[in-house]
């Protein structure tokens, strides 16, 4: 299983492993879109595995899979292409002459809610609420590799948020493609809000809840009390930012503007102070001049992102942004490497101001390392123990940082 992309298709690569079974010599490889560079790696990655795997069967399924089939079905190392709709059926997995399975993305009008669970490093859960996309962003082609947004039932995520706490599970992360639009699909029209005060009654014993990436315009009041007033609430969120610029923002068509981000940022850090922010933010936007890249640069400061993950633009086939007037290769280079050195440097000052603290972590991979409530990275000291294995959660009392992780020993 080669998963490449969102936490989304995480979610969906586990299900898909179970679904797939004993399939004899199989390699899934499930791809992502969101850039061109994405597409690239994700035939990388189909090469290499059938170098390492010469008989094995490749199936190529995700975005790159639905919204650009042919490309890999012309690959000699491709068996057969499988789209976002049927990749979580057992039946694409079998044997089949047939090369390529791609349905009408917007036909799909639910998405699967048995199957909206996945596990990351043995300690934390996934559960898909929502998929695909209403909005149409000028850069975008996810919502032709998703569909529209649609929303699984409140009922049944709580079913499944409680099925992973009787499993253990400390910390369970809600995912989707746009997870701020749950809920206008359902009946009765319930928000993220509702689902979120939902889980947290009916699952008691759920330490850890946390919010994938949010459209900053859609956190509606219900949301913003719930993550700044409720413990349970993981004191981190990943913004949908894009840029910050005004006008650059419009020809996105985003729907928010500059001061409405900083603002959301600012009633946030006054009423949880602790609470982190992660932003995506896109380097040389088509018509982006000198003084709109500079206002994405402030951006990183004005919203104290401190978990940056910056994207230098590369037009996609079929975007309106494609058509705009694209900015030299050589700028929209810079202005990526100047994001990023913003970004790492507002990083490393608020990991040094954790130095100290002591930090709630989840204990995740060998054991050694994790993730304290903010989602800063967290490892024990060399020469110290937890006493608690894989999945569990311990306060640390931080001592240092380095290489971008703080660093702890049992409080």
């Amino acid at each position: 299983m080669i998963t490449l992309g969102c936490r989304l298709n995480a979610a969906e690569s586990a299900a898909m492993r179970a679904l797939a079974g004993d399939q004899g010599d199989l390699v899934i490889v499930n791809s992502c879109a969101v850039t061109n560079e994405a597409v690239r790696q994700t035939r990388q990655a189909i090469r290499r595995a059938k170098r390492a795997r010469p008989d094995a069967r490749v199936l190529v399924t995700g975005c790159a899979a639905q919204v650009e089939p042919e490309t890999f079905a012309a690959m000699p190392e491709v068996s057969r292409v499988v789209g976002n709709a049927e990749k979580l059926s057992a039946e694409a997995f079998g044997w089949s002459t047939e090369k390529a399975r791609i349905s009408d993305i917007f036909a799909v009008r639910e998405t699967a809610p048995h199957l909206a669970a996945a596990f990351a490093e043995r300690a934390r859960a996934f559960v898909e609420v929502q998929n695909g996309c209403d909005h149409r962003c000028t850069f975008c082609i996810i919502p032709y590799g998703r569909g529209n947004s649609r929303s699984v039932p409140a009922g049944l995520v709580v079913d499944q948020v409680k099925r992973l706490v009787d499993q253990g599970y400390q910390e369970v992360v809600l995912t989707g493609v746009d997870v701020t639009s749950y809920g206008p699909d359902l009946p009765g029209a319930p928000t993220l809000g509702s689902l979120v005060e939902r889980i947290l009654r009916h699952v008691p014993a759920l330490p850890r809840l946390r919010l994938s990436s949010l459209d900053c315009i859609e956190m509606d009041d219900r949301l913003f009390d719930l993550v700044t007033g409720e413990p349970r609430v993981m004191p981190h969120l990943h913004l949908s930012l894009q840029a910050g610029d005004d006008m650059v923002l419009k020809r996105m068509k985003r729907r928010h503007s500059r001061a409405e981000a900083v603002a959301l940022v600012e009633r946030l850090k006054a009423k949880r102070p602790d609470i982190a922010i992660g932003a995506d933010l896109i380097a040389g936007f088509p018509t982006e001049a000198e003084d709109m890249a500079a206002n994405s640069l402030k951006l990183i400061d004005d919203c104290d992102i401190v978990m940056g993950h910056i994207f230098p633009y590369s037009p996609k086939r079929g975007t309106p942004a494609a058509r705009m007037p694209q900015v030299p290769a050589d700028a929209i280079k810079a202005r990526a490497k100047a994001l990023r050195a913003a970004s790492v440097r507002r990083r490393a000052n608020w990991l040094e101001s954790l130095v100290g603290t002591t930090q709630r972590t989840l204990i995740e991979l060998d054991g050694r390392n994790g993730h304290a409530e903010n989602f800063a990275p967290v490892r024990l000291a060399s020469e110290r123990r937890s006493g608690n294995g894989i999945g569990t959660v311990t306060d640390l009392r931080i001592t240092a940082f380095e290489h971008d992780t703080l660093i702890g020993i049992p409080a």
